[in-house]
This record gives C-alpha cells, structure tokens and sequence, in this order.
C-alpha cells in the first residue's frame, strides 16, 4: 500500500510541512550523491530527533566481523560495511543565546526542493524561538559533479523581527558511528583534528583494519547583504570534532550567508602523506572559484547528463516524476570512471546492505548505463568482476570445489564473500550466471567483441567449471540436477531443481563452448594465452557438452509450463489477493516458516530467465508461465516489478504494464514497501528505465540486432527516450498514433521497428506509424 507525501513535479521532489515522523524517510529519499562520495539528506542544524546521519565513500569498507548464532564451515568472516564517514555538513545556529533545535518545534513554511534537473537540494522554513525572535532560513547544498572530492552549502538567516546576534557553529564530527554494526563499534580510528588560522579545519582519520586514511575538511566564508565579511571566531577542539564558532549582528531584513565547503580526500587516489597537501588544494580551487562558478559547473555537469539519459512522458507527472528520481539517483551513484567501483543496493543513501556489490548489477544496473553512457562504463563494471576472479576462484575452494572453479560473491567489496546467512552464501548461485550474462549483454550491445578473449574468456571458463561440479548425475532421472539451491526467488530455500539456476548455468556452459569455439579460430593467440593461463583442456568441453544435453528441468505436463523447482506442485496453489491487506508485506508479518512453505514468490524467478532469453521461447509460451507465476508474486523485492512490466508489455497486457511500471518507479518515492527510511532501492531504479525502454519502447538487442515495438500506455499522450547503441545516439518519440526516430548521429544507423528494416542516415529521422 502506497505512502505517499512528496508533491508531483516533473523536475522536482517537493515536500512541504515539517513533520519528525517522515524525517528518516526524506533523508534518504532527498539524498545527494556524486558517484565518489554521497550523503543522507541530514540537516545542517541542530536535530536531536531520530535521524540516520550519513555520509559515505565509494570503495571504502570495514570488514564488521560477521554475527550469526551457529557458525558453519564457509561462512566468511566478516560483512563488509561502507562506514559512515566524518560529517562535515553541520552547522549549528544560535540566536541572541537560544540554540535552534527543529525537533523542538518552533518550525513553520517548511519546504524542501530536490532539482534533479541542476543536481541541488534546497530547504527553506521560518523558525521562532522561545523568545519570540522569528528568523527565515534558506539552504542550498550539492555534491559537485566535477569537483568530485567537493560539496557546497550556501546557508543564510533573515531575521524577521529584531536586531541581534545570530552564532554559526560549522563543524565536522569525526565520531559517527554505523547504526548497523553488528557489534555497536566505531569503525574510524582518528588520527589528528587539524586548527588552521584560516576558516579551514580539517580532521584526519582512518579505516580500522582496512586502512583507509580519509582526509575530511571544511572551510567557511560569510557574506552580509551580499557583502563578503570576516568575522572573529573561536575554535573548540575536541578529541573527534572540531568546530568554529562566529557571532555576526544582523538587524531586521539583513540576510547573512555561510558558504561551507567540504568533502574528502582519501587514500584510495592519494599517497597518505600528500592527503593534507590535497584537501586543502581542493578546497582552495572551489574557495577560489566561488559558490556561482561552483553552482554554473553543477548544472552544466547535469545538462550534459540529461541529453543521453532524460525520459520524458507527457500526460503523467508522477509517472515523469518517478523515472527522472531513478535516472537521478543512478547518475549520483555510479558515473563509471573508476573500475574499483561499484554500484551497492542503497547506493549512498543508507546503510542497509553494507554498501557492496550484488548480482544486481549484473542483471539490472548493466542496460541502463549501456543505454546512456559510452562503452567505457559498462565496461568497468565487467572488469570490477574480472580482478576478482582470484577471489572468485577462492571462494568456491573454500567450499570444496576444485580445478579453476569460481563462485563470485553474493555480497562483495573486494572480490571476497561477506555475506552471511546460509541459504543466501552457499545456496543463491544463479548470481554466478549473472556475471556470464553481463558480458554477453555488453558485447551483444555494444559490439565490442575484443573484451572476451583479452578477459571475458577466463571468467567464463571458471564459471562453467563451477556449474559443472555443481550439477550431480542422477541415476533416477537419468539427468543432470542441481540440488539444494536457492533460485531469485527466496521466499524458497534449499531448493531442487530451480528452473532459473539450471537454465543459467545450462547457457553459460554453451556460451563458453561457442566462444572458446570461436576465439580458437579467429584469436588463435589469446587463445593459446587462455589455455596456458587457465591450464584448460579441450575434455573439459566434452563433459560441458554431456551435461549441457541433459539437464533435467521440472515441467508440468497438464499447464505446458516449467516448474520453479522440484516440489512447488506440492504447494497450496493460490494468488496474492487472497492474503488479508493488513498482512502485507509478508515479510514483515508472517513467521519465515510460513513463507518459506506457502506458495507465495518475493520476485521474478522462471520469469526472470523469461526475460533475460525471451528470444528462446515464443511468446503464447511466455505467456503461460506469466499467467501462472504472476498471480502469485508478491513483489516484495524491489527487482520484481520491472521484469513484470517489461514482460506484460510484451505479452500486450498493458493495464498490467502500467501498474509494474508506477510501482518500481515510484517504489521509494511513494515507499511501497514501508523501508525507505532504511535508504532508496538504487539498483532497482535501472530497472525502472529498462521498464520504459525496454518495455514500451519495446527495445530488444538479441542476436547484434537493434530493435523497436513502442507503445504508450492510454494514460500518456507521449513518451521520450534516447539511447546510445554502438556510437549511434537515437532518439524515440511514441504517440497514440505513432513513433518519431531521430539519428543524432554523424554515422548512419540501422535498426528494426515492429520486425520491419528502418535505415536512417547522419540526424535524418522518420516516422513509422502505430503497429
């Protein structure tokens, strides 16, 4: 059931009214990122209400020693966790001696504005103090999108009814420490809280265990009526927290400003002993070039992203709101220019998930940035997993596999398994197919063959010998099986047979055949690299072969449809509305032993191989599966309805289509699932673009051939995207009556639309009528 207080807009999320409940839940819903670091949006001031202050740094961890009541050979040791980095947004205000609290009350004419458009969040409210004095307040921060190690707050006070002294108290406090630590540590070890006789001050810090050195800093400049100034300050120094105090008089009218800049300098992309040397030269070129140079490079930053990653949809505003909000979100996350990043569940916006790498960047985030980025950033994510295939193959040795075989991590940070719960660490291996299908999607997309035998080609042998351990022959069947799973699905665990993992790994093994087939032809010396460096022999693709021909897949001959696994004909066959609405979701309501047996699905599971092969089944097959399995899937993970949408699109069941697509597009926005106060569903959000794209826009890229079958649910009047596909940007306009194709290309473009050839030279476009 929706939960909904954020106002529609096309460009905007608006909030208004202030209101301690729904604190947590804006946090993260108006959240700021920049792809290197990113922040909860936690107010400056004062709150001593519940709040989640968070700030974080991608690709730095701590390895937070793993909690489980009965531990079992192969559990990893740890649950790598994204600390929550010094704060350096904080600004306390007093005025005339009273401390401004907001969890106090005295808040009045809250509003608060994320322009996704320009990439800034603004806050603006009055508050009166006990006394009766009555201030105005308006605050703009960003993250700069250029600048990467810099943020931006420009504060300012307009006293409404008296002359007095306002106090400003910026600070970073070094001491916050994780809410989800499984032990209730501090993750930090602080080294030096630095004073410097400018307005800077900076604090040094590091990562226990991990060492990371992070340098955090701050400097301040003040402005009356526009005027800049330089008040007197005093310092309090403390053992993890530095804070400046300046007292400023203003009289009625008079608007004082705060300019803090900030951020971080960490040793990731420094040498330790030059981090000081580096945060006070970042922060002096942004000092230098001044908050409007700083403000006029973040929004051209974002115009620059928009031209290749904007949807637009006319008729809908909440439906244009919800995509723009995930677009937003994936671009503040993950910007693709460093390969030892990645993209986590939460993204920067909480800390539920330890801030790691998931199969669902595999599956979900790889078409989005395809489809708006250039190569190269999808190409980085593949090879995040290529310089882990060490670990990858370690891994798997730890529970007892053999010869090269590797298992990639279900939860990951540094290519290591950190996840901790059994039936998820030892049992959820279909994300190993995943990683195989990620390579195939981005050469299928992008044409870029070459990845494979310089490194496609180790990873997926080591994932096909894992498959071809896994799978035991069983005499009974005659067939190859796979036991004791878990499928997409996990509301089933410890599973035979799941139709999904055995399809996906069945594909894995013919996919290597046929590459490792090819590239000994026509790379005939990586190939001879390949095989030295992975010791292959060719009896491997023979037994690939066997096994490949017969696995077994459970089928219910009466439906013509492929079970999920082994037993769900034993379950109590029924559809989701028949469970009481005050009992949803069932994960928060009903034992796990009652999930677990019912027969109820969390996400997309044999859907979910519906949709990554649909080219190998016809669609009234498809449409059998969809009409069995979608009755009964409660859509309780955030990756379920995308896959929904893009299928019922395809299958014409447009009602269907529509609710999928609202749903994950607006699943944070109008908090579906009642967590968003946990942090935003960041990989789900490419799921929403693929629901567009993919679903009505009908986009498929199998077989190296671009195609189109747009449509447009009855409650749009249009719908606009652009993709980029092998250096060709093109740009799709569906109406009730029709499709608009613009090449913005300087090269001629070729793709198909409803089945039929459309060839479109340099920016010519053309228009195909409604199929």
């Amino acid at each position: 059931m929706k939960d909904t207080y954020i106002i529609p807009h096309a460009w905007n999320i608006i909030e208004e009214g202030f209101d301690p409940e729904r604190v947590e839940k804006s946090e993260s819903i108006f959240s700021l990122g920049n792809g290197y670091m990113g922040q909860r949006a936690n107010f400056e001031e004062t709150y001593t209400g519940p709040s989640l202050q968070g700030s974080y740094l991608g690709g730095i961890y701590y390895p937070d020693k793993t909690r489980v009541g009965w531990w079992k050979i192969g559990y990893p040791e740890y649950f790598a966790k994204v600390p929550n980095s010094p704060n350096w947004i904080g600004i306390d205000v007093e005025v005339s001696g009273e401390k401004m609290d907001l969890y106090k009350g005295g808040v009045s004419n809250f509003k608060r504005v994320l322009n996704m458009k320009e990439g800034w969040l603004d806050r603006t409210f009055e508050y009166e103090f006990d006394s009766g004095k009555k201030i105005e307040v308006k605050v703009r921060r960003f993250l700069s999108m250029k600048r990467k190690e810099v943020g931006v707050i420009k504060y300012s006070i307009r006293p409404l009814n008296f002359s007095g002294e306002i106090k400003f108290s910026p600070y970073i406090d070094a001491g916050i420490k994780n809410r989800d630590a499984n032990y209730d540590e501090f993750f930090w070890k602080v080294n030096e809280v630095i004073e410097s006789q400018e307005d800077e001050a900076y604090i040094w810090s590091n990562t226990l265990k991990t060492e990371f050195h992070v340098y955090t800093g701050m400097v301040n400049s003040f402005f009356l009526d526009g005027k800049k100034i330089q008040p007197a300050k005093s310092v309090e120094k403390e053992e993890k927290k530095i804070t400046y105090h300046y007292i400023i008089p203003v009289g009625p009218g008079q608007t004082l400003e705060l300019h803090k800049l900030g951020g971080y300098v960490h040793s990731m992309n420094h040498p330790v002993e030059k981090l000081f040397e580096e945060s006070k030269r970042s922060l002096k070129e942004a000092l230098d070039a001044g908050y409007e140079k700083l403000l006029e490079e973040q929004k051209e930053a974002w115009a620059k992203i928009w031209e290749t990653s904007d949807i637009e949809i006319e008729g809908d505003v909440k439906a244009q709101q919800g995509i723009r909000f995930n677009i937003f979100q994936l671009n503040q996350t993950y910007t693709g220019e460093d390969p030892r990043l990645n993209i986590g569940p939460k993204g920067f916006t909480g800390e539920k998930y330890g801030g790691s790498t998931y199969w669902d960047t595999e599956a979900y985030c790889v078409p989005f940035y395809l489809g708006t980025k250039e190569k190269e950033v999808v190409r980085n994510l593949l090879l995040y997993r290529y310089r882990h295939l060490p670990k990858a193959i370690e891994n798997a040795k730890k529970l007892g596999f053999t010869n090269g075989a590797a298992l990639y991590p279900m939860v990951t940070m540094n290519g290591e398994e950190c996840h901790n719960e059994w039936e998820i660490t030892f049992e959820e291996i279909h994300r190993n197919g995943a990683i195989v299908y990620a390579i195939y999607n981005y050469v299928n997309y992008t044409g870029d063959y070459e990845y494979i035998p310089r490194y496609g080609m180790e990873v997926m042998i080591a994932v096909s010998r894992f498959w071809a351990e896994r799978f035991t022959f069983s005499k009974d069947k005659k067939k190859y099986v796979m036991l004791g799973v878990t499928g997409p699905n996990e509301y089933e665990n410890n599973v035979n047979n799941n139709w999904y993992t055995n399809y996906i790994a069945k594909w894995t093994l013919d996919y290597t055949i046929e590459n490792l087939n090819y590239i000994k032809s026509e790379y005939p010396a990586d190939y001879q690299r390949i095989i030295k460096k992975t010791n292959f022999s060719d009896n491997e693709i023979e037994e690939w072969k066997k096994i490949s021909s017969s696995i077994y897949f459970p089928w219910d001959e009466e439906r013509k449809i492929f079970l999920q696994q082994d037993g769900f004909l034993d379950k109590v066959l029924e559809p989701v509305n028949t469970i009481p609405r005050e009992q949803r979701p069932i994960n928060q309501h009903w034992s796990w032993d009652r999930i677990l047996r019912s027969c109820f699905i969390k996400q997309a599971d044999v859907l979910q191989g519906m949709y990554f092969f649909e080219n190998h089944f016809d669609k009234d097959f498809i449409r059998r599966h969809f009409d069995f399995y979608e009755p009964m899937t409660v859509h309780e993970s955030s990756l379920s309805p995308c896959v929904h949408s893009i299928l019922a699109s395809a299958l014409d069941k447009d009602d269907k289509a529509y609710e999928m697509y609202l749903r994950t597009s607006r699943l944070d926005l109008d908090d579906y699932n009642k967590e968003v106060h946990e942090g935003l569903h960041i990989t789900s959000m490419a799921g929403t673009w693929m629901s567009v794209v993919q679903g009505f826009g009908g986009m498929r890229t199998f077989n190296n051939d671009l195609s189109f079958a747009p449509k447009i649910p009855k409650e749009w009047k249009s719908l606009s995207f652009k993709i980029i596909y092998r250096g060709s940007i093109i740009k799709v306009t569906t109406t009730k009556t029709g499709s608009i194709f613009e090449n913005f290309s300087e090269k001629e473009t070729y793709f198909k639309v409803y089945n039929k050839p459309v060839h479109l030279k340099a920016h010519e476009k053309t228009f195909i009528p409604k199929h």
